[in-house]
């Protein structure tokens, strides 16, 4: 019987997965993918085989908890393996590691002891990440299970990157900047030599999707990026504000009368393109619309990032190549066009027809800066780290 290994990435209404084969490596794409989404009100399993056929479109019991929807995704895929595979361990998608972890993990209860404690710094999706690691061990004992942090790509950032300008005692407590999207950054610095030559210099990738960040490479590693101590840092997102004044907070505490919970649904799930345009968060439908709102909050969200681009740069000195990746990043030309049209400054020289076109190399041949658009791949990064702690 052949073997197999199952990432599962558990966000706050979904948790998407994918099954690989494992013989002497991980099979470089999965026999097995899907998600299962509308947890807490109509949930859905879809999956599809190799060939990207879909063989599931199940509807789940309406208002379907985390908890069972673990459950239900084990049995279908209990029912799914036709005992021609053996599962040998599950890697996890878990977004926050701290310090203490800078490297993928084969996780127990004590190390799921220390990770909750990291649930205030990433409430979105810590608390989901974890609720998928307690119930495998439940269901699946002895089954390894391996964390992979997306922070711990990061962990290789100058100290001075990581500071924030606060009391020394604040810093000790780990008040300090970790980046997040690490997994999806990791894989780009992993392939980038497959695409350019200029893998090694001066890279900014930015990860632009629902949450959306950027990351500057020497070397092919972090050197600093817009994320800080959590996930809303930095760009603005879907529904994430991204970089805020702090007085903008002290004013909805004393003003306005907002307590913490006010605080965290405003600025994780209010704001960002949704609280902008009052219509979407959803790029797409922002893009197609007419409405004045939609267009203002698409240009919000391309001059944040030109912003970043331009702090980033600074920082390592220059720039010798920008991957575009996320869901935004690889399928909106539109955003990529807007933002390298404001980037001539530093030696990008856009190909129109080959953005459009969803070309690889989207820039043209004499541009100083080398413009990619990478697509990105966690879940086959999840499964390579997993492999590598069997």
């Amino acid at each position: 019987m052949s073997k197999a290994i199952l990432t599962i990435n558990a966000g706050s209404s979904s948790i998407k997965f994918a099954a690989y084969a494992l013989d002497d490596n991980v099979a470089r794409h999965p026999f097995l993918s899907g998600q299962i989404d509308g947890i807490g009100a109509a949930a859905k399993l879809v999956a599809k085989n190799a060939d990207g056929e879909r063989i599931a479109d199940d509807a789940l019991p309406q208002g379907i908890k985390h908890a069972e929807a673990f459950n239900a995704l084990l049995a279908w895929l209990a029912a799914h393996q036709q005992n021609s595979r053996k599962l040998v361990a599950v890697g996890h998608r878990v977004v926050h590691g701290g310090e203490l972890y800078s490297q993928p993990v084969v996780v127990d209860a004590d190390a799921v002891k220390v990770l909750v404690q990291f649930v205030v710094l990433a409430p979105l999706l810590q608390p989901h990440n974890l609720n998928g690691i307690k119930v495998l061990a439940e269901r699946l004992p002895g089954l390894p299970q391996i964390a992979c942090f997306d922070t711990a790509f990061h962990r290789t950032q100058p100290k001075l990157a990581q500071l924030f300008a606060l009391p020394r005692a604040l810093t000790a407590e780990g008040v300090k900047r970790y980046g997040f999207h690490g997994l999806s950054y990791e894989y780009i610095a992993r392939v980038l030599p497959e695409h350019t030559s200029r893998a090694e210099g001066r890279v900014l990738v930015a990860h632009l999707g629902n949450g959306a960040s950027m990351c500057a490479m020497v070397g092919r590693k972090s050197q600093t990026s817009s994320m800080g101590f959590t996930a809303i840092d930095g760009l603005m997102m879907g529904t994430r504000t991204g970089a805020l004044d702090p007085g903008v907070i002290l004013y909805l505490l004393q003003a306005k009368g907002m307590d913490a919970k006010a605080l965290e649904k405003l600025l994780y799930k209010e704001s960002g393109l949704l609280g902008v345009s009052g219509i979407s968060q959803d790029m797409r439908t922002l893009l197609a619309s007419d409405k004045a709102e939609a267009a203002e909050a698409v240009d919000l969200f391309c001059y944040r990032i030109v912003r970043e681009i331009g702090a980033l740069a600074a920082c390592i000195g220059g720039l010798d190549a920008l991957v575009f990746t996320g869901g935004i990043g690889e399928h909106a030309a539109e955003v990529r066009r807007r933002v390298c049209a404001q980037l001539q400054w530093l030696g990008v020289d856009l190909d129109e027809a080959a953005n459009e076109h969803k070309a690889t190399r989207i820039s043209k041949a004499g541009s100083q800066t080398e413009v990619l658009v990478i697509p990105t791949d966690e879940e086959w990064m999840i499964a390579q780290h997993t492999q590598n702690l069997l």
